[in-house]
């Protein structure tokens, strides 16, 4: 199956560089690109992308508006956000909005084509950068009184939930608990519907909401 994409980028030239790696790739294909937030959320409802390179600063509508509003309109579009580490401090309202994971634009190429992949077949960019990223912004918060949004969960669903936020991979947490990785998958999935969250980001967000991870646990 051929993923489609959809480039979001003010800069022409990032635009073109990213076309360029995408289209050694057999299986991607570029559907549209977008200069604007408004664009990119316009393209999106006329291709309806698989996955969204989203840069989330561009004129007017920012990426993090946009994506929001593309997903509020079709849930199963992936979006990957383009920042970077250091200067970037939109990272994670961009996930709150229901983003897929993030990429620096100095990403090597076949990491890039790798990523598209991963979330087109859903899962989640979580990398340990955006597991600290995710510590610093609830290291100044206050810390939550119970983990109550997590009670539908059995205890080992709430055990994986707790590896899933310390960043392990699925094959890491079927050798910590030996267990298989297919049924690690299986509590993950379970997880993901029963809290009604999207993927491995967004369980991330809601371990360390709920008081499941602490910052400096």
């Amino acid at each position: 199956m051929t993923v489609k994409v959809l480039l979001a980028d003010d800069q022409a030239l990032v635009r073109a560089g990213f076309r360029a790696l995408l289209r050694r790739s057999k299986d991607l294909t570029i559907v549209a690109e977008a200069a604007t937030g408004d664009e990119a959320v316009r393209q999106a409802r006329a291709t309806e992308p698989d996955v969204i390179l989203m840069d989330i600063r561009m004129p007017g509508m920012d990426g993090i508006e946009a994506t929001r509003r593309i997903l509020g309109e079709r849930p199963a579009t992936k979006v990957i956000i383009l920042t970077t580490f250091d200067t970037d401090e939109h990272v994670f309202a961009a996930l709150r909005a229901g983003a897929s994971g993030f990429l620096t634009k100095e990403v090597e190429p076949a990491e890039l084509r790798r990523a598209v992949a991963v979330v087109a077949a859903g899962e989640a960019l979580l990398s340990p950068g955006v597991t600290r990223r995710v510590v610093q912004q609830f290291a100044h918060r206050p810390a939550p009184a119970s983990g109550d949004g997590l009670a539908a969960l059995t205890a080992r669903e709430r055990e994986v939930v707790r590896l899933v936020a310390e960043g392990l991979s699925n094959d890491h947490i079927a050798e910590k608990l030996v267990i298989s990785p297919l049924t690690a998958k299986t509590h993950i999935t379970r997880a993901l519907m029963k809290l009604n969250v999207r993927d491995r980001v967004q369980l991330v967000i809601l371990a360390y909401e709920t008081g499941l991870v602490r910052a400096g646990s």
